[in-house]
């Protein structure tokens, strides 16, 4: 396995200290914003999202007028994050309390019925007390239970808080997301909706423009959240490939000494073969022999081949009637004497959890070292959530990895279009994740003269980096823009990554320029030319800035190299894929002046998928490049406007036409828009002489 992504953080503790009021960083930033009536809040796995609503909403309750807190959680095993909590005893004014009875996620109440549960709901709302935890669908089944007996206004003066926020969408077959609108219509709710993902895995919005407007949006990001923990330092995203079946190559990527979740395909996908117990049952012969099930816990024991060690292994995937014992054992800590959770005890209590739809979301097991799925995952949101599991900090965890083990696009894959996909899909979730797990970056226009450093890095953590030719935004609307939605942009960016981006034959402004442009005029409507430029220059240069300085890292190691100047320590010290990303972006800067042509000059898709051939070292990525090539776009008339510039500049240096018959595929394609360009005008004469 080879890491596509590697990131070190510095363990600096800072997103685990706490104030007078037991509030961490992240939560304190939320509770500053508790005037607001609707919230939007965007922050990691683990950062304490449930606890920021428990401040949150205390304080509506006791000083702003809310009557009731509604928390709603996609599946019932996240409600456990929403239990009673003593607040008090770390500087707070007053405990987290939720009644058993209203807790409609608690072990015993998810096996009750739909209308049960909304008999329940309703009952809650005709009732004195305060706090109702629920899941998603039961949230909607009751409001339109209520809605139809008393009316909308039933829900006047409450706090709707909405975990998983992503799983909303502006889609008019969303029912979540319907209700969602009349609250924002009535403005007599409170919201609070909190996500750790806020893209979605297709290309449907999770709030339209016009009610997004309406929220004030919090953003913690993933690089203050891992940056500031005790123990663990750094972050490992890496793919595998099988052939055949998945099972032949589970011994290679499954590392029983590693805490582990391994997530299994989709059914129906093609990874997916049998049935889905099958899969498990052959998945634990991998690892040894099954010798058993512990009865306290529901967990099966099986004897490690290698040395006769027992493991645990929690199975949520099949779906009997002991899989309820096994979600309770998973969730239960194990409290020392002293009243304290006894991480030893509560390390040791199972090794491996195998899973299908569960444990991706919300799900909290803070030992977890690896996070291993089968299948290529389409949904860029699927990937982030995953990868959550493994990243909450624990005492004796200094690394995290997440692998996705995928089908070898070889001769066994039936349709090579297929296997493009899946290849283009896998490294555009690396991309992702790249941007993901980068320092929150800050772009100025830099003039002549100007004496500031051309990259700096304030308190917060965000670095600030001087541009050369860079358009500032020139409104308060696309400033907004590129200061709080560039991690949305870049996920459909990412989500963008397909032939037309990566081929060998696509010109770097044909990414940077025209994909970059359609996206953001597809995301806002009513942009000015110069906000939708402004914008796409910033996220040009945060998707670009990386990529910059890697190769920067790379010619300095290759001269190094070349002079013989280079010892085993200093190539391990200087490996791109190693350095602190700010170091190696401080490196670059401080090399060259940074300006707007320099970004626009690099297909940040292209330089993915070129990062991912030298990372997996394999003749497969040949064959997908052949298949790319085949499966070629036709010209389009935004491409040849975007490659007209370069058509000029090639005749002024060549002295000549770009060749249709080039070696080069960049000067073959330039041919081709140039044919097309003399078509298209000739047409156009055609046309005129007619009339």
């Amino acid at each position: 396995m080879v890491d596509l992504v590697k990131v070190a953080y510095g363990r600096t503790g800072t997103s685990k200290t706490t104030n007078a009021m037991g509030m961490r960083p992240m939560q304190t930033r939320v509770y500053e914003a508790r005037g607001a009536q609707f919230i939007l809040l965007k922050a990691p796995p683990a950062a304490g999202k449930s606890r920021a609503l428990m401040f949150l909403g205390l304080d509506k309750l006791e000083n702003q007028g809310v009557r009731k807190v509604i928390v709603a959680v996609p599946e019932t095993s996240i409600g456990a994050s929403f239990r009673s909590t003593a607040l008090t005893s770390h500087g707070f004014f007053r405990d987290w309390h939720v009644e058993p009875r209203w807790n409609l996620c608690v072990s015993g109440a998810e096996e009750g019925s739909k209308s049960q549960k909304v008999k329940a709901f309703q009952e809650f709302m005709a009732s004195d007390d305060e706090v109702i935890v629920c899941t998603h669908a039961t949230f909607r089944f009751a409001y339109d239970a209520i809605e139809a007996a008393t009316g909308a206004e039933a829900f006047d003066d409450c706090l709707v808080a909405i975990d998983e926020f992503h799983h909303v969408s502006a889609g008019d077959d969303n029912r979540l997301g319907e209700i969602l609108r009349r609250l924002l219509v009535r403005e007599k709710a409170h919201v609070v909706a909190m996500t750790g993902s806020y893209f979605r895995g297709d290309s449907i919005p999770v709030l339209r423009p016009e009610d997004e407007a309406k929220f004030r949006s919090i953003t913690y990001s993933y690089y203050e959240q891992l940056d500031g923990y005790e123990h663990l330092k750094s972050l490992g995203i890496s793919y595998s490939f099988y052939r055949g079946k998945y099972i032949s190559a589970i011994p290679d990527v499954l590392d029983t000494d590693l805490k582990t979740i391994v997530h299994i395909p989709h059914r129906g996908s093609a990874e997916a073969y049998g049935e889905k117990n099958d899969e498990v049952g052959r998945i634990i012969d991998a690892i040894g022999e099954h010798v058993g099930r512990d009865e306290e816990t529901g967990f099966d024991l099986v004897r490690r081949k290698s040395d006769g060690k027992i493991l645990k292994v929690a199975d949520l995937v099949n779906d009997n009637e002991e899989r309820g014992g096994v979600k309770a054992s998973l969730t239960r800590e194990i409290i020392g004497p002293d009243g304290r959770r006894d991480d030893a005890a509560d390390r040791d209590k199972v090794d491996i959890i195998i899973a299908l739809g569960m444990a991706k979301e919300g799900f909290d097991w803070p030992w977890c070292e690896h996070a291993l799925t089968i299948g290529h995952r389409s949904s860029l949101t699927e990937i982030v959530q995953i990868i959550g599991r493994a990243t909450r900090d624990a005492s004796g965890k200094a690394h995290a990895q997440f692998t996705n083990l995928i089908a070898e696009p070889g001769v066994e894959t039936t349709v090579v279009a297929d296997a493009v996909n899946d290849m283009l899909k896998a490294i555009s979730g690396a991309l992702l994740m790249e941007q993901v797990l980068q320092p929150n970056f800050r772009f100025y226009r830099r003039e002549d003269g100007d004496v500031r450093e051309p990259i700096e890095v304030d308190d917060t953590g965000t670095v600030h980096i001087g541009i050369k030719g860079l358009m500032e935004p020139p409104t308060d609307r696309s400033k907004a823009i590129c200061e709080n939605d560039m991690q949305d942009l870049m996920a459909k960016a990412c989500q963008a990554m397909d032939r037309r981006t990566v081929g060998e034959d696509i010109a770097p402004e044909v990414a940077t320029q025209m994909v970059l442009t359609d996206i953001i005029e597809k995301s806002y409507e009513n942009l000015s030319a110069d906000e939708t430029e402004a914008i796409r220059q910033d996220l040009a240069a945060r998707m670009n800035i990386a990529n910059l300085a890697r190769r920067e890292a790379e010619r300095e190691q290759e001269q190094a190299e070349a002079s013989g100047a280079v010892t085993e320590e200093d190539e391990i010290e200087s490996a791109p894929d190693g350095m602190n990303l700010i170091n190696m972006v401080k490196r670059f800067i401080n090399v060259r002046e940074l300006d707007i042509d320099l970004i626009d000059g690099i297909n940040p898709f292209r330089e993915g998928f070129d990062v991912a051939s030298k990372a997996l070292d394999t003749p497969l990525l040949k064959q997908i490049q052949s298949a790319m090539v085949a499966q070629r776009i036709q010209m389009t008339e935004d491409e040849a406007r975007t490659l007209w510039p370069r058509i000029k500049r090639f005749r002024e240096a060549e002295g000549r036409e770009p060749n249709p018959h080039a070696a080069d595929p960049l000067e073959k394609r330039m041919a081709e828009a140039l044919a097309y360009i003399r078509s298209k005008k000739a047409e156009r004469l055609r046309s005129a002489a007619a009339e």
